[in-house]
């Protein structure tokens, strides 16, 4: 078997032609969701990037123990259980947040790999005395910064060089992979992954793209929405929305270019082909933009995913209804090379999928460290946050302390403890460090940057748009129960059932092997 996996990251599911939209024509996805069978009910799990990662290679959810963070010593990596079983693994991305300090072992557990500079805040191109003066007037104030180190900084460099297209990393991630389609094409036992940061935001396409979606926009370059409230004019709105309109329409030609690939080549007959994205995006719904900060509405929490499996090309163009979530990518990954799944992985493989729709998933449940936790039966979303969104008792476990950018302070680690082993990490014990104010996530993925943080219920059939949220107690109850049996099969750590209500089965723990000296007194 050879596999092929294309990761977009913050593709909006509704901006899919596939997925009924109307005001952008994705031609190349419809003709993937010709070929595959297209997932209806596809959910994140941890957000944002890398904690969706995270849950993708491991096949099991880590929102609960930890907050944007690498890959453990005791997690289970699905690249590096198909190089066990002879299976050649390789990474082509330009995904710049591996090969910072939060997620610096991802991309190494591959057999190989290829890194596309100049995505995003990639510390790139060196230019130590830029013309501000001329870049000032380029570039809107919501995204100019003269700070040194600041994503929006590290971007007016790289964006200097970014001329033709061929110098965009989107083009160079397909350039790259058809290379190694090229030489391995006529082998056997491989896995191709092909992760693309865009559309993620800053929205940037070559202009022929733009000038497929005109606005009356008069202004320096807008095309990297704030994480926040929409506060901006009409015509700024609909040019970020523009913008955005642009960059997919740039993937959609770029999906385009691997799909003729697969029909040249005939590797319908041979290959598997999966596409999705690790979380979606708000592009002004509910009056807000990007992620994290607000409830993960339907637009960020589902999204799309497409399968093709040549054993069962008769199913093309057909959809299920089966809920399935990120964590299952990596059983499904291990399925297709005959592979055997850990114990740890709580994902389910979605491959009996592809021959019937019989659910593999009563509810799935996703969140962000700190935050809600979020329960989804396919028909409600039951939103249930702490009563007060605060830090206090709120701890990350891990032994690699890093995180986003960072390390972790040493404040925070002048204050962890050592616990028990987990029933996940195959008896390592784990540091306990207690969030602060000052700790590194906090300015980005914090409890002080939440907000709407009030429990609700919506109902997906009569307002699949989330407009009325409301309460009732006889639903609630049976997804909470739900709720607890997905954390307890998690292995999550009691004080999360203290913040949210709920009573903690017997036995959760951790237990503590370590306290520091002023909390033992």
């Amino acid at each position: 078997m050879r596999t092929v996996f294309v990761l977009f990251d913050s593709l909006n599911r509704l901006s899919l032609g596939p997925y009924g939209a109307k005001s952008i024509k994705t031609p190349n996805f419809d003709r993937l969701a010709a070929r595959s069978v297209t997932f209806d009910n596809h959910y994140v799990g941890s957000m944002p990037c890398i904690p969706a990662r995270r849950d993708m290679q491991t096949g099991r959810l880590g929102f609960m123990h930890r907050s944007w963070g690498p890959m453990e010593p005791f997690d289970n990596s699905f690249p590096e259980i198909l190089e066990a079983n002879g299976v050649y693994s390789h990474l082509v991305t330009d995904h710049l947040q591996y090969f910072r300090d939060g997620g610096a072992t991802y991309h190494t557990r591959y057999t190989t790999y290829e890194y596309l500079r100049g995505q995003h805040g990639d510390a790139w191109k060196a230019d130590v005395a830029p013309d501000w003066a001329k870049l000032k007037q380029k570039y809107h104030p919501l995204q100019y910064n003269e700070t040194r180190g600041v994503d929006q900084y590290h971007h007016i460099i790289n964006r200097q060089f970014l001329q033709e297209e061929g110098d965009y990393p989107l083009t160079k991630c397909f350039d790259s992979s058809k290379e190694f389609l090229d030489r391995n094409r006529d082998t056997d036992d491989w896995f191709l992954q092909i992760e693309t940061f865009d559309p993620h935001e800053p929205f940037n396409a070559p202009e022929r793209f733009k000038d497929s979606f005109p606005t009356d926009y008069d202004g320096p370059v807008l095309d990297w929405p704030p994480y926040g409230r929409v506060q901006e004019s009409p015509d700024e709105r609909t040019e970020i929305n523009a913008h955005y309109r642009a960059n997919l329409a740039f993937c959609d030609e770029q999906l385009g270019r691997l799909l003729d690939y697969f029909d040249e080549h005939d590797l319908w007959d041979d290959t598997a082909l999966i596409v999705s994205t690790d979380h979606g995006f708000l592009l002004g719904e509910h009056d807000w933009w990007a992620k994290n900060r607000m409830p993960i509405y339907e637009e960020i929490a589902h999204i799309p995913l497409f399968v093709h499996h040549p054993a069962h090309a008769d199913q093309a163009g057909t959809r299920r209804d089966a809920l399935t979530q990120t964590p299952d990518l990596m059983p499904t990954f291990l399925g297709l090379h005959d592979c055997a799944v850990p114990d740890e992985v709580t994902g389910q493989s979605i491959l009996p999928l592809l021959v019937d729709d019989t659910p593999i998933h009563d509810v799935v449940i996703f969140g962000t460290f700190g935050s809600a936790v979020n329960v989804c039966d396919g028909k409600h979303v039951f939103m249930l946050y702490p009563e007060h969104v605060t830090i206090e008792g709120l701890y990350q476990y891990t032994v690699m302390p890093t995180t986003l950018n960072y390390l972790f302070e040493v404040d925070e680690l002048a204050q962890a403890d050592l616990v028990a082993p987990f029933d996940f990490t195959k008896g390592a014990r784990l540091l306990r460090t207690p969030a602060m104010e000052k700790s590194p996530f906090n300015p980005f993925f914090g409890p002080q940057v939440f907000f709407d943080t009030e429990t609700v219920l919506y109902d997906l059939d009569a307002d699949p748009k989330q407009e009325t949220p409301f309460r009732d107690s006889d639903i609630e109850l049976e997804l909470v129960f739900a709720m607890r049996e997905q954390l307890r099969r998690h292995d999550a750590p009691a004080e999360l059932y203290a913040r949210l209500g709920l009573p903690a089965p017997v036995g959760a723990g951790p237990v503590l092997l370590t306290r520091q000296p002023e909390a033992a007194e």
